[in-house]
């Protein structure tokens, strides 16, 4: 260890350390009965990022430094990738190597990004991180975090949570984990894991769809210049992952896994949902989980997804939105592509309630299926299923490129868009969706201003009540 070192135990007991040197503190887990580490005892090596990670993203020297966000273009040509069908997704269920109960390593998380949080590196060695509590870390500024082990929520304090996850102002939505700043860098190497502990709140939660109190796992807030790669989570205890009131963000390399193995479903498991945030690029993910794998909500612009596999999903999503008569919403500049989804409710669609606002610019390019339940779908009135034409939440300017599977049932694309604003300027090119059972896929249409120009054959019209999930042929 450097004499330069700064031992802080921030507990009784002994293993309880953060090694600060100079502005790179190490923090290892109160449970783990390994020796202390300096900084020295990671190799450089294992703490860097891939080179053609860091020249994309990252500026050359102080830690945590962001570039400008490489404002993606589309991918060129109209050739689709390969789809390889995949065997189904491999189990969820995850047996950490948790601390005892008693123990909490919040405090010392917290200390860790107080003393580096500046113009400095956070490291979390290898072993468990207990966390029993909310934390806040808002605050970062020119920061990289290093995780190598694994965070671990405990839900055995179910009523802690409840009444203490922070809101997001979202939908009457809470959070575990704030997490913020500026010019900040999280990475875990394909090693970090977070452990929700999924199926005790799945198991409380008995199939309802929003519990207040429930927590995200972690919430990007009020951050600017974010860069997230190379996590795991196992068993999120709602949403995975949540950006909000942030702009340049860039979340790649991620894997999310959250499926129940009890009577109960995995109800609002999203992979991630951004609101009111910009210039977002999401990159390189697996994700199964019980809801939206992809969700744009209001105020969201220039979103780029890519490279998504998603296992009982709800795929590629706009929305919900518009359901504050009070508040438009607005959604721009959203491109998903180059997307594999098996046994999904939807691949490509957009969901508003009778609201107002706008959804403008939305492409959905490369999407490739197998047995999902209604593959493109548009609704101006998402639950409800009421006042559809009423709505003014304007739809315009999307397209649907190459999106090619097997559907459920056997109706392709059902669109319904309101009377009171219809939809202009859709485009439909290399549509192939045929019925897994067999018979001619079926495509729904009402209110499409340019349907005869849309390149997209509507064998009849939808109504206003047609559901988001059938539960047969119609």
């Amino acid at each position: 260890m450097h004499f330069s070192a700064l031992l802080l135990v921030l507990s009784t007991t002994a293993s309880a350390a953060i090694v600060k040197t100079g502005s790179t503190c190490v923090v290892t887990p109160l449970g783990e009965t390994k020796a202390t580490r300096s900084i020295d005892a990671i190799p450089a090596a294992d703490r860097d990022l891939e080179e053609s990670i860091a020249e994309l993203y990252m500026s050359a020297g102080a830690p945590g430094a962001l570039g400008h966000y490489p404002r993606p273009a589309p991918s060129k040509g109209s050739t689709p990738p390969v789809f390889v069908p995949r065997p189904a997704r491999e189990s969820a269920e995850v047996t950490a190597r948790s601390p005892s109960a008693a123990v909490d390593d919040t405090p010392q998380i917290l200390d860790a990004f107080k003393q580096c949080g500046t113009d400095g590196t956070v490291i979390f060695s290898e072993g468990s991180f207990n966390i029993r509590q909310v934390m806040n870390t808002t605050a970062l500024r020119n920061c990289s975090i290093e995780i190598h082990g694994t965070f671990v929520w405990p839900a055995d304090n179910i009523q802690y949570w409840l009444s203490h996850s922070y809101s997001v102002t979202y939908a009457g939505r809470s959070t575990a984990w704030l997490f913020g700043g500026r010019d900040v860098s999280m990475r875990g190497f394909g090693k970090a894991l977070f452990n929700g502990n999924g199926q005790v709140w799945i198991d409380q939660n008995k199939n309802a769809g929003n519990q207040n109190g429930r927590p995200i796992s972690l919430t990007i807030w009020k951050g600017t210049n974010i860069f997230i790669d190379g996590i795991t989570w196992r068993q999120a205890q709602f949403w995975h992952t949540f950006v909000a009131h942030s702009q340049n963000v860039t979340m790649t390399n991620l894997d999310m896994n959250t499926t129940s193995h009890s009577q109960y479903k995995a109800v609002n498991t999203d992979g991630v949902d951004t609101w009111n945030s910009r210039d977002v690029r999401i990159a390189n993910w697996t994700v199964g989980c019980g809801d939206d794998c992809i969700s744009v909500k209001g105020n969201s612009t220039n979103i780029h997804v890519s490279n998504i596999t998603c296992y009982s999903s709800g795929g590629m999503c706009v929305g919900s939105m518009g359901s504050n008569a009070g508040q438009p919403d607005y959604v721009d500049n959203v491109v998903f592509e180059d997307v594999q989804l098996y046994h999904s409710s939807n691949a490509a669609w957009i969901k508003t309630y009778p609201g107002s606002g706008h959804v403008r610019n939305v492409t959905f390019r490369n999407i490739h299926f197998e047995n999902v339940n209604q593959p493109i779908y548009v609704t101006s009135c998402i639950y409800s299923y009421q006042n559809c034409d009423s709505s003014r939440l304007a739809i315009s300017n999307v397209q649907w490129e190459n999106i090619t599977g097997t559907s459920r049932y056997n109706v392709a694309a059902a669109i319904h868009c309101s009377s009171s604003a219809p939809c202009t300027d859709f485009s439909f090119s290399g549509i192939d969706i045929k019925p897994m059972n067999g018979g001619t896929a079926k495509t729904l249409c009402s209110n499409i201003k340019n349907q005869a120009t849309s390149g997209l054959t509507c064998t009849g019209p939808c109504p206003g009540s047609q559901p988001q999930q059938l539960t047969g042929n119609v």
